[in-house]
């Protein structure tokens, strides 16, 4: 009681001292109890004491900003301070109050109690847009932004996201002619370099407007020109369906299982292509939409629907013997309007003439009206698939003299691009079945047309380097379809003239055929899921609006040319 009362002394004589937080109980020496016991509960107090100092309470952890910086008001000298010792003089200090961090001192004092059912939670983050790649973001659609309303609704904080100066707008389409301005190659895939215009102006090289520091997001990554995989999956369905039931191939006693197991297939792959391509175009719809006006990535819009048209014409017997007519119209209904479009771009000049964006990938805008007149004359229809054959027909005409003088840019195509080659060989090889549907029988007419793409075919096998000596890309799906196409107009033949060499012609193409797309779908699976490179960034979407701004070398004010040696002379 004595050194209580000397405390009560020693604070009223000193008002400057401030009284410690928690008063540490003292445990005299109590009959029965042992000193470990009371040092056990000594420690208790003390964790007490510094779990209340570190509570979330309304008197929040402050340090001294005036004084002695590295100690609190609540330090050791004031904890430690036994009864009869000196009091300790202070200063009169300013005091401010320190941020709690969001979530972590209410954490970290809950995991102290044994109690407390948040002991194993991890601390929280706030939430924040800062850590996110908003580099993307001028590809994204609109839904993106009706998404963030959605969360700002909820309740969820959203942060506004920043605007990057390589952003595009997306409300503004890009010209035609920038396409050509800004990419160089027979595909246009290619960002142009620098240019020299003049002896004192410098066209810079083209940048794209996404980074070119990371690998993009899948989507942005995921081209059109993947329908090809569909092409000629859905195209062995075809094949193998003419190898079970043609009069002329039944020595090899083909099941019709393997035909319905490749058209299973078949839906399988496409409608996986088709899913991944939609999600590209509902999140990132300015990427398609690039697409669409690129000049030759264009044509790559006919595949999901000359796909579908071969599915129909492969479906096995067990399943539908007939089709529906609606279902031909339906198919063709897109292809008719991308005609419309391209075809008229063709004819009316500008800088989508043919004679500038003539490409071999142009055959499958043709490719889409014979498979088209094919389908509809093996359903009885007949009007209608004459109609389409026309226009292919005189459409292809112009396309193959175009293409084989090469006006467009006088140049040989790179090796990556020799696949490409062989869609000459699929527009004559479909032309032919579709006129021999029409006309009954495989009369003359669709012989001629079967010897054209023949020829095309034998002259494109025999040069080796074709095949070799580039990288494997979705590119090499373009040998599978038109080979066969080749394989089953070489089976028709056959039915019509039937002898050893068209049976040993059709059995050697149908072989080739199966072989090549079995060799590049287990490629494209190894590349896509084991190397992980089959899909590149896409530079030819990410060209900017406007070109840059060329560069001067040097002023002209500032330019005194040289005298030359003869007036140095003179």
């Amino acid at each position: 009681m004595e050194t209580g009362g000397n405390q009560e002394d020693s604070r009223q004589n000193n008002p400057e001292v401030t009284p410690p937080l928690i008063e540490l109980p003292r445990f005299p020496q109590v009959s029965g109890i042992s000193a470990v016991k009371a040092s056990r509960l000594a420690d208790g107090a003390t964790a007490a004491a510094n779990r209340v100092h570190s509570a979330p309470i309304s008197i929040q952890s402050t340090k001294r900003v005036l004084g002695d910086h590295s100690r609190s008001w609540y330090g050791d000298e004031m904890l430690n301070a036994s009864p009869g010792s000196e009091p300790v003089t202070t200063r009169p200090s300013v005091y401010y109050p320190q941020p709690i961090a969001k979530g972590m001192p209410y954490i970290e004092a809950s995991s102290s109690m044994n109690y407390s059912p948040y002991r194993d939670t991890p601390p929280m983050i706030p939430k924040s847009n800062s850590l996110r790649d908003t580099r993307f973001n001028s590809f994204r659609t609109r839904a993106s932004i009706i998404g963030r309303q959605f969360s700002f609704i909820w309740g969820e904080r959203v942060d506004p996201e920043p605007t990057e100066p390589g952003n595009v707008s997306v409300n503004a389409a890009v010209p035609v002619d920038r396409y050509f301005d800004a990419l160089e190659g027979p595909e246009l895939d290619t960002l142009r370099a620098s240019s020299l215009q003049s002896a004192f102006i410098c066209h810079p090289s083209e940048e794209p407007v996404l980074p070119e520091d990371r690998l993009w997001p899948f989507l942005l990554r995921y081209p059109i020109s993947s329908f090809g995989i569909c092409l000629g999956t859905s195209s062995q369905a075809i094949l193998w369906k003419n190898l079970a039931t043609g009069p002329s191939i039944k020595f090899l006693h083909i099941s019709l299982a393997v035909n319905y197991a490749l058209w299973c297939i078949s839906i399988a792959i496409i409608t996986l292509v088709a899913s991944i391509y939609s999600l590209k175009m509902i999140i990132y719809f300015e990427a398609t939409r690039r697409e669409y006006y690129h000049p030759v990535r264009v044509n790559f819009f006919f595949a999901p629907w000359i796909a579908l048209l071969f599915l129909a014409m492969g479906v096995p017997p067990s399943i539908a013997n007939t089709l529906p007519h609606a279902l031909w119209y339906v198919l063709m209904t897109p292809i008719f309007f991308l005609e419309l479009k391209i075809y008229g771009q063709w004819m009316s000049g500008g800088q989508r003439r043919l004679s500038k964006v003539a490409n071999p990938s142009n055959h499958l805008s043709i490719v889409g009206n014979f498979v088209g007149a094919l389908l509809g004359a093996s359903m009885g229809l007949k009007e209608g698939p004459i109609f389409f054959f026309a226009v292919g027909l005189a459409h292809y005409t112009v396309l193959f003299v175009t293409l084989y003088q090469r006006l467009p840019t006088n140049e040989t195509l790179p090796k990556e691009l020799h696949p490409v080659f062989f869609l000459f060989v699929a527009a004559p090889s479909v032309a032919s079945m579709a006129w021999a549907r029409l006309q009954g029988s495989f009369d003359n007419g669709s012989r001629i047309v079967y010897f054209i793409a023949l020829f095309l075919y034998f002259s494109l096998v025999v040069r080796v380097n074709f095949f070799r000596g580039f990288r494997f890309s979705i590119a090499w799906w373009a040998y599978t379809f038109p080979m066969t196409g080749a394989a089953i107009a070489t089976i028709r033949y056959a039915n019509e003239v039937n002898n050893v060499v068209t049976r040993m012609l059709a059995v050697v193409l149908s072989g080739i055929s199966s072989l090549a797309v079995t060799c590049i779908l287990l490629t494209t699976v190894f590349h896509a899921f084991v190397l992980r490179d089959l899909f590149p960034n896409d530079v030819a979407i990410a060209i900017s609006n406007s070109p840059p701004q060329p560069q001067r070398w040097f002023h002209l004010r500032d330019y005194r040319p040289e005298p030359s040696i003869g007036s140095r002379i003179c």
